[in-house]
């Protein structure tokens, strides 16, 4: 295994570690990599009123954000939920500050996270 493969490996299972942990469920977990149509990194995590979150995990020295947000929306479409987001590793901070680590979404995500439409 690659060391970019390792990083994103740990980073993966240190964000749904994390999730798992703050949103009190036991069925947020890292997904096994599903080839082409792939349906993000992280399985288990749902909206308020149950919908489905695609998450993609990136732990990357350089950023490439809108790339990034359309490959969250795909994985979303994929996976058939209703919002795709980012989570991407910020440097210099690890698993003890795992709360800090930055999300990406795009407004229409941030609208239906927050009870929109």
């Amino acid at each position: 295994m690659s060391r970019a493969t390792q990083k994103g490996t740990w980073f993966e299972h240190a964000v749904a570690d994390y999730l798992a942990d703050r949103l009190n469920s036991d069925y947020i977990e890292r997904k096994a990599k599903s080839g082409a149509r792939d349906e993000g990194d992280i399985a288990g995590v749902r909206l308020p009123g149950g919908g489905k979150v695609a998450v993609e995990c990136k732990n990357r020295a350089a950023y490439d954000l809108p790339h990034w947000l359309e490959e969250a929306r795909t994985e979303a479409a994929n996976y058939g939920a209703e919002v795709g987001v980012v989570v991407f590793k910020r440097k210099g901070i690890g698993a003890a500050r795992m709360g800090d680590q930055f999300v990406l979404m795009g407004l229409s995500e941030f609208s239906r996270l927050i009870g929109g439409k």
